[in-house]
């Protein structure tokens, strides 16, 4: 068997209930999500597992339930004895992929991407900023679009870079609206106009960034135990210092979840467990390589053929 990687899902996988079952029947569970609550000073579970879905959808609520049900579901596995040798996570799905590296605590964790929430939220006003999905238009053919209606228009940029013929872009509305048409224009497929309260990974996002590398500095940021494949670059990091650099640069930059995978392909990783609620990223994966194993764990059931998957087999990568 190849290398193992565990990744971590971002913003738009939350739903009503999620880890609610896990919680139910296993202690170690609940007492990660009590923690949460503890941390934050309200009741997260309550929207995790009661919803309603609009209020659970706020970028400062859903960052911190998806961190929270994410790690949840890591400490089964990890008692399980699976083991990761490569980690990583799609934009907020990167702190969890920290905290699995051993770099952050949970604590501290959910604390941090709450408050990145509310920054991302208060960067830009309502309204007056917005994300678009891009299907079947070649990356460089997208960047000029983007460049061109930037300096011509209004800014807008390459957001996230998921699989082969679809990247999302983000900016200003009038810069997204303009740079959408355009693209039609140059030949993509379809243009998605995603619901989302903000222009997320553009450059709109930088006063929030200057307000995360603050928090940052308030909390204790370790070298991790396992490389993290970064957003911003796609290559390994472990050093605190280029950990803190990169999340700050995350918000504002383009998450290239393409050449993430394709590095960890490259270091010898076969099998891909999604861990956190939804399987995103393992259609995503597919699509990128269509030979690799994929694993979305997020539910009992889905966690019983994870362990079954492993079962009798080496997973400690000693």
């Amino acid at each position: 068997m190849g290398k193992i990687a565990f990744v971590f899902p971002g913003q738009g996988s939350q739903a009503v209930g999620m880890g609610q079952e896990l919680k139910r029947k296993f202690p170690e569970v609940a007492s990660i999500i009590d923690k949460a609550d503890e941390k934050l000073g309200y009741s997260l579970s309550s929207l995790m597992f009661e919803g309603p879905q609009e209020e659970l959808t706020l970028t400062y609520n859903a960052q911190p339930a998806l961190l929270t049900t994410s790690i949840s579901i890591l400490e089964k596995l990890k008692e399980a004895g699976i083991k990761a040798d490569y980690v990583a996570g799609h934009s907020l799905g990167e702190y969890s992929a920290l905290v699995a590296a051993g770099s952050i605590s949970f604590e501290d964790a959910v604390q941090t991407v709450h408050l990145r929430g509310k920054f991302m939220e208060e960067a830009v006003p309502a309204g007056k900023g917005t994300m678009a999905a891009v299907l079947g238009l070649d990356e460089a053919v997208l960047q000029e679009v983007t460049e061109q209606v930037t300096s011509n228009i209004a800014p807008v940029q390459l957001a996230n870079l998921n699989c082969p013929g679809q990247i999302v872009i983000s900016g200003s509305t009038e810069g997204v609206q303009a740079a959408s048409e355009l693209a039609k224009e140059k030949g993509a497929k379809r243009v998605i106009p995603l619901v989302v309260s903000g222009p997320f990974h553009s450059s709109l996002m930088q006063p929030a960034a200057e307000k995360l590398a603050a928090a940052l500095k308030t909390i204790d940021v370790k070298n991790t135990e396992i490389p993290v494949i970064a957003n911003v670059d796609a290559h390994e990091m472990q050093e605190q210092a280029d950990i803190n650099e990169k999340l700050v640069q995350q918000l504002y930059s383009p998450v290239r979840w393409e050449q993430s995978v394709e590095r960890m392909i490259e270091l010898g990783v076969d099998t891909f467990i999604e861990v956190g609620p939804g399987k995103v990223l393992s259609g995503l994966i597919k699509k990128i390589n269509r030979r690799v194993t994929t694993i979305p764990v997020y539910d009992m059931e889905t966690l019983q053929k994870a362990l079954d998957h492993f079962q009798g087999e080496d997973t400690t990568n000693a």
